[in-house]
């Protein structure tokens, strides 16, 4: 692993097997808590590429959002759909 900027790390290069399966290198599985049986989400923007994130952090942040707005402020929004 190799800190190329503050916070930003590169891992090293994988190949894509025949099924488009890749190995997540075992120092971004260890510094992400990335385990056998989670889930991870897969972004792609077509000019920066593809991004994967843990779908429990992803989980956790939507909580966090939802707790901001509050029930009354969701429940107003429903009303004007």
């Amino acid at each position: 692993m190799t800190e190329v900027a503050k916070g930003k790390y590169f891992y090293g290069s994988v190949k894509v097997g025949e099924r488009g399966q890749i190995v997540i290198p075992i120092e971004a599985r260890k510094h992400f808590n990335i385990n056998p049986g989670d889930q991870v989400l897969v972004f792609g923007h077509s000019k920066k590429g593809i991004a994967i994130a843990k779908a429990s952090l992803l989980k956790k942040f939507a909580g966090k959002l939802l707790d901001i707005f509050g029930p009354e402020e969701i429940e107003s929004n429903e009303k004007q759909l």
